[in-house]
């Protein structure tokens, strides 16, 4: 009879590593499939796309940052094509959710605005976002919420300080 073959002992921090190894892997695939951002948009506004919302988003955050949202910083910080990104902000713009506006300093460039419509919407998309969220924690006690919040804060600061340090030293 053959010995059966098993894994080496691990002691229980390596093994809750492995957790949160395949737990990031179910995230990366929850994520890459936009699930909470279509559950958001089916609630909140159905017949816009994720192209679109992302836009919406990028324009604010350029906003909030002091920038100019004009199509190509849109197309760069989405990594889009910037015809591809000039076609999305046009359609943002027949839907009243963006407006464009004349750059003060080069007259042949638009910047492009949230209208408040854009805001609004951006508003309650965010709303649903923490309803879904609530929802999915809903059976959580109160520490645990707490406790996962500052945990998984601390775990993305971490992985985000060893991705700049390696960008750093690659470049």
């Amino acid at each position: 009879m053959k010995a059966e073959q098993s894994l080496p002992q691990t002691d229980a921090a390596t093994e809750e590593i492995v957790r949160i190894g395949d737990s990031m892997t179910r995230m990366r695939v929850m994520m890459g499939r936009r699930v909470i951002g279509k559950m958001a948009i089916a609630r909140a506004a159905p017949g816009l796309d994720l192209s679109q919302l992302d836009i919406l988003h990028v324009v604010r955050r350029i906003e909030t940052e002091g920038g100019e949202a004009t199509v190509g910083a849109i197309a760069e910080a989405m990594r889009l094509d910037p015809s591809r990104g000039s076609r999305i902000v046009a359609d943002l713009v027949s839907l009243n959710l963006v407006r464009r506006q004349a750059c003060q300093s080069d007259g042949r460039r638009s910047i492009l605005r949230l209208t408040n419509k854009g805001e609004e919407l951006l508003e309650e998309i965010r709303t649903v976002k923490h309803s879904i969220v609530e929802q999915a924690t809903s059976d959580w006690s109160e520490h645990d919420k707490l406790s996962f919040a500052q945990s998984f804060s601390r775990f993305m600061d971490g992985i985000e300080r060893l991705y700049l340090s390696a960008e750093k030293a690659e470049g």
